[in-house]
């Protein structure tokens, strides 16, 4: 535990540093935060806060700098989660009224405005299919082989397949395919897909199991493939000072490129808090100089996906969080 003291140089060190990201001096304490105790009373704390594994000392100056522990320390016990302007409450209501035809739409929106409000690089992933359900699978005859299914889900999720076939399909059968998918379908979890064939047919229906099978298949190669991860504000945040240094940049553009690493940090945490990663907390040497802040992108109840900040770990967390609560709030409010 650390006492009021500790917690407000810690506090002051973490906020500077995000600021202006130089080692922080206990002189630059006392003239910028107004702590009332002298420069050697800084510098003692400062001292037992780095034999703590808070801060960690800069070979090259007398200042500190927070470490991977300190960063976690601030990041649960003295950060504030209302650092948002009124321009930036008003920028991203307006972003967010933006009229969208699609879910995907709306999410790929809300992670650009963070992007741009937080200069940090978003990713985000959409919900699993299995979680879903179906609204209506519509199935058109493009030609006299060839037909156009079309799946839509309670999320607002829409996808299209073309199924080809050896053997021509009538009018007549395209209805009788609508009818009977919207029929066993409809109004269910799309994991019902993986259920044996047989499950989707009647009786009197064997006759049709030539033209269901591709169609089954089709079906679940287009729903259950990857999810799309999509990247926003990547060019701003290499302006940042950490990526002067060849190796962060390399191991940053390598992280962004392995995107079953981003789907693991995506789809880990718990699904209604937001989760916050600092350094190599996760065991994972890649991510030692970088953060992760990911929260669940709902509106209502319905799971719109995942969508998370990717930074150095001298990551402005007040504003991240504060903008990333916002949206989440106003999603919902305007549901």
């Amino acid at each position: 535990m650390l006492d009021d003291r500790k917690k407000k140089v810690l506090q002051a060190i973490v906020e500077e540093y995000i600021n202006t990201a130089e080692p922080v001096s206990s002189n630059a304490l006392i003239s910028k935060y107004g702590l009332e105790c002298s420069s050697a009373t800084i510098r003692n704390e400062m001292a037992d806060l780095e034999k703590k594994g808070l801060l960690d000392k800069m070979h090259t100056s007398s200042g500190r700098v927070p470490s991977a522990k300190g960063y976690r320390y601030y990041v649960d016990e003295l950060l504030k989660d209302d650092n948002i302007s009124l321009e930036e409450v008003k920028y991203i209501s307006d972003k967010l009224e933006t009229k969208v035809h699609e879910i995907e739409d709306l999410t790929k929106i809300t992670a650009n405005t963070i992007s741009e409000i937080t200069h940090y690089t978003t990713v985000t992933i959409g919900p699993k299919a299995t979680e879903q359900i179906i609204n209506e699978i519509k199935f058109v005859l493009l030609g006299a082989r060839m037909l156009l299914a079309v799946i839509m889900t309670d999320t607002g999720m829409v996808k299209e397949t073309i199924i080809k076939f050896d053997e021509d399909i009538t009018e007549k059968q395209v209805e009788t395919i609508n009818y009977m998918f919207n029929n066993k379908l409809k109004n269910q979890p799309i994991e019902i897909i993986n259920r044996p064939l047989e499950e989707y047919l009647y009786q009197e229906m064997t006759d049709m199991i030539k033209v269901i099978k591709p169609i089954i298949e089709q079906i679940k190669r287009v729903l259950f493939e990857e999810a799309e991860i999509h990247l926003q504000g990547t060019r701003r945040e290499l302006d940042l000072p950490e990526f002067n240094s060849l190796q962060v940049a390399k191991n940053f553009m390598n992280i962004l490129d392995e995107k079953e690493l981003i789907a693991d940090m995506l789809n880990s945490g718990f699904a209604d808090d937001i989760n916050i990663y600092i350094g190599g907390e996760d065991e994972k040497e890649i991510l030692k100089d970088f953060s992760v802040v990911t929260f669940k992108h709902k509106v209502g109840n319905k799971d719109m996906g995942t969508i998370g900040i990717i930074g150095p770990k001298r990551m402005d967390y007040s504003k991240v969080i504060s903008v990333m609560k916002y949206i989440s709030k106003k999603l919902n409010d305007d549901e």
